[in-house]
């Protein structure tokens, strides 16, 4: 049987929730990490939680979302490209750019949002159509009856 394979909102989501604490803690003791924005990420935990192998948690990050989600830096002169996802930063690998990806999920999250409001307001227009389409039936129906029955009566 087929796995659903999870979407970028729910690999960045489950990446935000286990992550976000640790991102913060930077702050108190800047000898965990080799860079504050740079949070090195267990592909396996994240994927355990998704219900999905690590190696597609991985692929998606290193190969499609890191591509995806990328831009120039142009304020060092060099305009280095910076990624969602870095396979090494200093000695940490497998790590997130993290104001990055909370911007990006911030946005994923307003695009899912308003496709779901969409959804529903197309539900509602489809409902509203049928059950409009079933009381003129229905009015239709019942005019008919009166008319044979009246004419049934004279």
């Amino acid at each position: 049987m087929a796995r659903n394979v999870p979407t970028d909102l729910q690999i960045l989501q489950t990446i935000y929730n286990f992550y976000y604490d640790e991102f913060c803690s930077y702050d108190q003791d800047k000898s965990i990490r080799d860079s504050k924005i740079f949070v090195p990420i267990d592909c396996q935990k994240i994927a355990q939680k998704l219900g999905t192998n690590g190696d597609i948690v991985f692929g998606r990050l290193y190969y499609h979302l890191a591509n995806k989600y990328k831009y120039t830096d142009h304020d060092n002169g060099t305009a280095p490209i910076v990624r969602l996802f870095e396979f090494k930063v200093g000695k940490d690998v497998k790590c997130v750019h993290f104001p990055f990806m909370a911007s990006i999920l911030a946005d994923l999250k307003i695009q899912d949002r308003r496709f779901k409001l969409t959804l529903a307001a197309s539900v509602t227009a489809l409902c509203i159509s049928i059950a409009s389409l079933f009381f003129t039936g229905f009015e239709m129906i019942s005019s008919n009856v009166i008319e044979a029955s009246v004419e049934l009566k004279k």
